[in-house]
């Protein structure tokens, strides 16, 4: 992609699945990264995978710690600001999904603690290195919309991120704000969500790379996509 030698992303979550798919397109493409991730080792690999395309600034640590958190911001000063954020980090909860009833609350704290006040934390730390015009790319789910036994921590979660955008989206006109169904994929998370089960008719994270580029691309205004509504895209299961 011609021009964006100069543009700027920071993923979080980006040591595996989505997150590491999405930053390998954009590397390949003349992006400069900003990766983070809980895992130094698994960071580590993906920086070595990453690195010979282009310049990677891996920042290993939780997006939950607000020191970590001023630690990608700082990163994103050096690199002279950001065109994109891009938060995939998220949490599961509990494997297998329990019922609201026998939800541990301790746990959804977690949850939401990593789904939606991480991600809020993140575009709060590096607000002043976004660029106008940037793109804020929240990754959500179709749980967040659907009433699916079993996910109800997650799936609320993920529907107060999607409202969280939205009201972000209309406080900040300069910004693109989406909140992003990527689609079922085959990831570790998603195979933890249902233990036990083959899961490997679920396409790649790869599959759904070009649909979330194709939208990082246009001009849509703010708003809810799924990445299978953009050509290239694969069909949602």
């Amino acid at each position: 992609m011609s021009g964006t030698n100069h543009k700027t992303a920071l993923i979080t979550g980006a040591s595996q699945g989505l997150g590491l798919a999405l930053a390998g397109q954009l590397v390949k493409d003349g992006w400069k990264l900003i990766i983070d991730a809980r895992g130094e080792t698994a960071l580590a690999a993906a920086y070595r995978i990453l690195a010979p395309h282009g310049r990677v600034v891996a920042v290993p640590g939780d997006v939950t710690e607000p020191a970590h958190r001023q630690e990608l911001a700082e990163a994103a000063a050096r690199l002279g600001g950001l065109d994109l954020l891009v938060n995939n980090a998220g949490m599961l909860g509990p494997s297998p999904q329990p019922e609201l009833l026998d939800y541990p609350l301790e746990i959804l704290e977690q949850v939401y603690r990593a789904n939606v006040i991480a991600p809020l934390g993140v575009v709060q730390a590096v607000r002043k290195h976004l660029k106008p015009g940037a793109v804020v790319l929240n990754i959500t789910s179709d749980a967040g919309v659907e009433a699916y036994p079993g996910w109800g921590g997650y799936g609320s979660s993920k529907a107060a991120l999607e409202q969280l955008s939205n009201i972000l989206a209309a406080e900040n006109p300069a910004w693109r704000v989406y909140w992003l169904d990527p689609g079922d994929m085959r990831t570790a998370m998603h195979q933890a969500a249902f233990p036990g089960e083959n899961i490997s008719d679920r396409p790649l994270p790869e599959a759904s790379v070009p649909g979330i580029m194709a939208l990082i691309q246009s001009d849509r205004p703010s708003g809810r996509y799924r990445a299978s509504q953009f050509a290239g895209a694969a069909s949602t299961i």
